[in-house]
């Protein structure tokens, strides 16, 4: 019951965020249709007559992530993929696991302001301010507590505690996006040129080589 408070109060905070990047919509609901054959910014609408409240809906947020991975961690993301519902909204929501000592590893939510309530569990959590200033902002959270996350800025989570931690986030996007900065950098296909990172961190070669070698994977 506790959990449940929590999240409902989380909700009604979050729904500040609505007034987000996304278009604003002009009608009551614009739900996504899938299968569009034209590439748009968001996605088409459903003819209204054929919406049913399953298109509003999304089971499975008590259920925890599997967080047996090298992370410790688990994203299961709510978002306009899981709820067409959301299309033109301008707000999505993810439940974050972790393990003991997991790690939500530094990424970037290009379109979309993220806010973090700890459901159960301690984390520490931070953020870098842009250039050149690049200011690292931590806190350690506990249970109940929230922290905010700006758009298009390089934050992380990990779990500081000895035991689970949960976690639920609010954006101010239907889809907020994703770009985690290891994956990115060591592991696009096809890879940057070693040289290229070697000057760009001032390391050798091998270094680069040897992480573009890694296994990054998506949590």
């Amino acid at each position: 019951m506790a959990n449940m408070l929590y999240f409902m109060g989380f909700l009604a905070l979050s729904c500040s965020l609505a007034l987000a990047s996304d278009p604003s919509p002009l009608q009551d609901f614009c739900v996504a249709a899938p299968n569009g054959q034209v590439f748009v910014n968001g996605q088409f609408c459903k003819d209204p007559k054929q919406v049913t409240e399953n298109d509003f809906f999304f089971s499975g947020l008590n259920k925890p992530g599997n967080t047996a991975n090298p992370l410790g961690s688990k994203v299961t993301p709510v978002n306009v993929a899981q709820i067409p519902g959301l299309n033109t909204l301008g707000i999505s929501a993810a439940r974050i696991d972790f393990a003991p000592y997991g790690l939500n590893p530094p990424h970037i939510h290009p379109r979309g302001t993220e806010i973090l309530t700890v459901l159960e569990g301690t984390l520490f959590v931070g953020f870098v301010t842009s250039n050149t200033e690049n200011r690292l902002v931590t806190k350690v959270l506990q249970k109940g507590d929230v922290f905010v996350f700006p758009q298009g800025l390089i934050h992380f989570q990990r779990n500081a505690g000895y035991g689970n931690a949960v976690a639920i986030a609010a954006l101010s996007s239907q889809n907020p996006g994703l770009i985690i900065v290891a994956n990115s950098v060591f592991g696009s296909k096809p890879p940057i040129a070693d040289d290229v990172l070697a000057k760009a961190f001032q390391v050798d070669k091998s270094v680069v080589d040897h992480l573009q070698s890694q296994f990054w994977m998506d949590n």
